[in-house]
């Protein structure tokens, strides 16, 4: 039966959406037939950064495979916050939770990076990469993040690019309070967010990082924080203090030499 009502579903699309019909793979069909139990005429919203959001209309289901109709646009392609998340891996569930509330946060680019203390080996990339597209999806950004290939610190750091500065989640109290220190720094310009694992950094990861040009240490407070929590705290102020800056899409950095 036909649904001719409001939008069910945001669904990021990163295929091109200029396009009078789109073909969704196997897990999206999934999802609209038998977890939404949208039917033939059901609309919902595609996305993506370079073209924007548009309506579609869902024109058939198969076996692994769904069709839409492209209708009317919705919103255009708009500058979104050019801001990095760079932390060191922990725990899956707590892992998931960072990336996405990260994502609602606007962060543009996510990059784990193994410290010596932190204690996850092995990353899944493509699972990050998809629940970062489940946040954007629920919280109305037209972009997904980009989740970088995990490195090492050191190589993290030798490969950097420059004109991005890194503000650093100074744990050993290395740096002033961040809501001093940025307003005088200012906030324009590429930005990442550096923050440790459980039990922080080591003394001579800090001592590295304070020697980089491009590094600005800062305190998050007098409390011992959890990673996860430094992570968002952090980015929660720094987009409050930028007033959730918006700038150009940046060029695509990739993190694999």
């Amino acid at each position: 039966m036909e649904d001719g009502g409001r939008i069910k579903a945001r669904l990021y699309v990163a295929d091109s959406l200029a396009v009078p019909t789109l073909g969704l793979d196997a897990p999206r069909a999934h999802y609209l037939r038998h977890v939404l139990r949208l039917d033939k005429g059901a609309r919902v919203a595609v996305f993506n950064a370079h073209d924007g959001e548009y309506a579609a209309r869902i024109d058939g289901f198969g076996k692994g495979w769904c069709t839409l109709t492209v209708e009317e646009k919705r919103r255009a392609p708009a500058p979104e916050s050019d801001l990095w998340l760079v932390f060191a891996p922990i725990k899956r569930a707590r892992l998931d939770f960072v990336v996405e509330k990260a994502t609602e946060l606007g962060v543009s680019g996510i990059w784990p990076v193994f410290t010596r203390h932190t204690a996850v080996a092995r990353i899944n990339v493509e699972r990050l990469a998809l629940t970062g597209i489940e946040a954007a999806e629920q919280s109305e950004r037209l972009s997904a993040p980009e989740i970088f290939p995990p490195a090492p610190l050191d190589a993290a750091m030798a490969k950097w690019p420059t004109s991005r500065r890194l503000l650093l989640c100074d744990e050993s109290g290395g740096g002033g309070p961040i809501a001093e220190i940025l307003p005088r720094v200012g906030t324009d310009g590429p930005w990442a967010i550096l923050t440790g694992p459980e039990g922080g950094f080591a003394r001579a990861e800090l001592d590295a990082l304070r020697e980089l040009p491009f590094v600005t240490p800062v305190g998050l407070g007098p409390r011992v924080l959890r990673a996860d929590t430094a992570a968002l705290a952090a980015l929660a102020i720094f987009q409050a203090l930028a007033h959730d800056r918006l700038g150009s899409p940046p060029p695509r950095f990739h993190a694999q030499s």
